[in-house]
């Protein structure tokens, strides 16, 4: 083996960056709620970690990254990781193990399906939502990772290595997944108690900051380590991340003053998040000024889609669909309008560069067929769980928070008892 230590330290540290986004989601979410049910929002985004890790080792990693079936999934070659402990991956002179590409890959499996936790805040049997997880990377995350993230010289996953759709680090696997699933989601469990009526303000502003700062630091791992290189790409990646974060936390709160006369803490937080999204897709494709544009559109159009959930009725509580859903599918147009092979040479040019109308109708297809999967199997998935073990918490314990209910534990102490330690 002729292994890349510089590229193989990269893509672990960005592993690590990477499952480091998933404390930062469970900080952000925590902050997000009220007071009664903080650690059950935390509690999700580690059955998360849990239950993902112990179905990638066994078969996930096989399903999503194995040589594939007809573009549609892998095979069991790699089940309980066999085949990989001596195996590289990658292009001569870059290669790095194979066990380093499946832990960063696991990181990315882990966060998708947490995202999905916020949809159903406040108000999911915390038993159900961990079957949920491990039915929905089965059944959802691990086809569409095989799609658009197994490329096998033109014989793998059917939108990387067949319609050649771009996406550079999961806009379609990880945003429009996680948006489209959200919203079948919040269909199947329904508002909450009190949605429309009662105020439901996070309870704790510092602690969506924090989070929002840990998933900001992450990211430059998620995008910038899809590059399985150290090298030029992903430093393009890097800068094309700080960039349209920063502008989407800006566009977003001047959209804010402009529209309610206050630029708030939730909604920087909530640009800097939705500027991220949208990059990531178009982060290796597109150059620095894409990258600018795209921030900037990217804070005003989700500050706007996040208010939707008023207008049509359905409850998706933090947001998900309005930041992860459409900001993915922004920044996966965007790639069709403003990809530059001066960003990266394996990539095509975009409308904006002369590069013609297949790209844009190779991301339209993307988009639609991932969204609609995930919506589709999604609602499947939750509608069985609901009509037989139950996803709902009752009534009851949804009024008096599920921390109490679930998880024997509140997030604060406000008994004032000096005798507990």
């Amino acid at each position: 083996m002729n292994i890349n230590s510089g590229d193989t330290a990269w893509v672990l540290a960005s592993a690590a960056l990477v499952l480091f986004m998933t404390p930062g989601l469970a900080i952000y979410y925590c902050g997000m709620v009220r007071v009664k049910s903080a650690l059950n929002m935390m509690m999700m985004s580690f059955a998360a970690i849990g239950v993902t890790t112990i179905i990638w080792v066994l078969y996930g990693y096989s399903l999503a990254f194995g040589k594939s079936n007809g573009g549609l999934i892998g095979n069991l070659d790699h089940i309980g990781l066999s085949n990989t402990l001596d195996q590289v991956t990658g292009p001569e002179g870059h290669q790095i193990p194979v066990l380093a590409f499946a832990m960063f890959q696991l990181t990315f499996a882990i966060i998708t399906v947490a995202l999905l936790s916020g949809a159903i805040a406040d108000r999911a049997k915390y038993g159900s939502w961990v079957i949920f997880v491990a039915v929905w990377i089965t059944l959802v995350y691990i086809p569409v990772a095989h799609w658009a993230f197994a490329t096998q010289g033109g014989s793998g996953g059917w939108i990387i290595d067949k319609l050649g759709a771009l996406d550079f680090a999961g806009g379609t696997v990880v945003e429009i997944n996680s948006g489209a699933a959200a919203l079948a989601l919040a269909l199947v469990l329904g508002k909450r108690d009190g949605f429309r009526r009662d105020p439901m303000r996070p309870h704790n502003m510092p602690l969506v900051l924090l989070g929002a700062g840990m998933l900001w630091f992450g990211w430059f791992g998620f995008n910038s380590g899809s590059a399985l290189s150290a090298g030029s790409l992903a430093a393009t990646a890097m800068i094309n991340t700080q960039i349209a974060t920063a502008a989407a936390a800006m566009s977003w709160i001047a959209f804010e003053k402009k529209r309610d006369g206050k630029a708030t803490t939730l909604g920087v937080a909530s640009g800097a998040i939705a500027g991220a999204v949208a990059i990531t897709p178009a982060c290796g494709f597109v150059n620095p000024l894409g990258a600018l544009v795209l921030g900037l559109i990217a804070g005003v159009a989700s500050s706007w889609a996040v208010t939707r959930k008023y207008k049509y009725g359905y409850d998706d509580s933090l947001d998900v669909v309005g930041v992860h859903g459409v900001g993915g599918i922004l920044g996966m147009l965007f790639i069709g309008l403003a990809a530059t092979v001066t960003a990266n040479a394996a990539g095509k040019d975009g409308l904006f560069f002369s590069g013609g109308t297949d790209l844009m109708q190779s991301q339209v297809i993307a988009i639609i067929v991932v969204g609609t999967f995930s919506f589709c199997a999604t609602w499947l998935i939750a509608t069985v769980i609901s009509k037989t073990i139950g996803f709902r918490a009752f009534r009851d314990d949804e009024l008096n928070g599920l921390d109490t209910k679930f998880h024997a534990e509140s997030a604060y102490d406000i008994t004032g008892n000096s005798n507990r330690y």
